[in-house]
């Protein structure tokens, strides 16, 4: 097997449900995570092995998705509306969309570093430790960088 195929059979799962988390879409997380293999297939090379691949792995995901909505940012996805066998009614999907929508505008002011170790964390799943790789510092400041903001929210 090659190291590729290994990293792929490692790795696949992992990449997927993190993308999904981002994209909460099978086909685009399934499109994207494809993408993000290719990807690494064609820069394996240039990997150091200054962090963990399954990092490096969750780094070129993110950026292929955040690719992947610039250039759709008028596709609005209308699964919700076309469904209604979950039973759950219109009027409640507006209203989780309008709350996702708040939460996006939050995360969205939130100045970097934060945004991205929030993202990390929270979506990609990762360590302290393996956010501290990414950015280059410990994992005590992965975590406090983490924390930071939810206290400045809470002062206003």
């Amino acid at each position: 097997m090659t190291e590729l195929a290994e990293i792929y059979e490692r790795y696949f799962k992992d990449v997927y449900l993190f993308v999904y988390s981002l994209s909460k879409n099978q086909h685009v997380a399934e499109d994207i995570t494809s993408e993000t293999f290719l990807k690494a297939m064609r820069t394996l090379d240039s990997f150091k092995g200054e962090s963990d691949i399954k990092v490096w792995l969750f780094q070129i995901a993110k950026n292929t998705y955040y690719s992947y909505l610039r250039k759709n940012k008028r596709v609005v996805p209308t699964e919700a509306f076309n469904k209604e066998s979950d039973g759950m009614n219109i009027e409640r999907k507006l209203l989780d969309k309008e709350n996702a929508l708040e939460i996006h505008k939050i995360l969205h002011k939130l100045p970097e570093p934060y945004k991205e170790v929030f993202t990390l964390r929270v979506f990609g799943e990762l360590s302290y430790k393996e956010i501290g790789e990414v950015f280059g510092k410990t994992d005590n400041w992965a975590c406090v960088t983490f924390i930071v903001p939810e206290r400045k929210s809470m002062k206003k």
